[in-house]
């Protein structure tokens, strides 16, 4: 078993640990250490496990330590990852829930966390770090850029193109063809028939852009 910890021991962190709970019931893979936190105080325990320290506390590691990224945000989770990744003594698995449904076509960066109920066809390339969230489904040839987070029970139609560090809010429909632009928002239970362009959020049935960021 190799040793694991977990960054964010928030409620999707302690999710991130009932996953690595179900993949150990398969076959004992992780020895789960604890949670690395900067908000928490080190020795707190959360659900059973120690936070060990904050994210600095990562620079310090001189032996093998995996390390599984929860936190959902995805430009915290890329600043966050650009800051420890040049310590060579981490490493980031990809994490998949033993319930998930995926084909040997489908492609994963380093990082990725793939949780409970998730259906993955055929033909489908994710980037490093992305967020797949519980029972979402990514259609077939789905093209889906690096640090981006599907919120729970999406449905993400074939020929998908998602740029990098989006944010697909929870019950959002994506129909067949669509790109959606980077570091771009998609509010809880839109329905995407549009293109949508990079920085902005957007909602409703169909979804439209309400504003645009930087």
């Amino acid at each position: 078993m190799q040793d694991l910890v977990i960054i964010g021991a928030g409620g999707f962190g302690r999710e991130v640990k009932w996953l690595i709970e179900r993949i150990n019931q398969t076959a004992d893979t992780w020895n789960l250490i604890g949670f690395i936190d900067d908000g928490i105080p080190p020795g707190t325990e959360i659900a059973g496990i120690p936070v060990i320290g904050g994210v600095d506390h990562l620079f310090g590691v001189r032996e093998s330590l995996a390390v599984a990224c929860a936190i959902g945000a995805p430009a915290i989770r890329k600043r966050i990852i650009d800051r420890i990744r040049a310590n060579a003594n981490l490493s980031f698995p990809t994490l998949i829930d033993p319930s998930v449904i995926m084909s040997e076509s489908v492609r994963l960066g380093w990082g990725c966390i793939i949780c409970a109920d998730s259906s993955l066809t055929v033909d489908i390339c994710i980037g490093d770090f992305a967020v797949i969230n519980l029972d979402s489904t990514i259609g077939h040839d789905v093209r889906m850029d690096s640090f981006v987070t599907i919120y729970p029970s999406c449905n993400i139609s074939g020929n998908v193109r998602i740029g990098e560090l989006c944010e697909i809010g929870t019950g959002t429909q994506v129909i067949q063809g669509i790109s959606i632009g980077e570091s771009t928002v998609v509010g809880a239970g839109s329905v995407v028939v549009r293109d949508l362009p990079a920085y902005c959020t957007a909602v409703g049935v169909p979804a439209k852009p309400i504003k645009f960021h930087r």
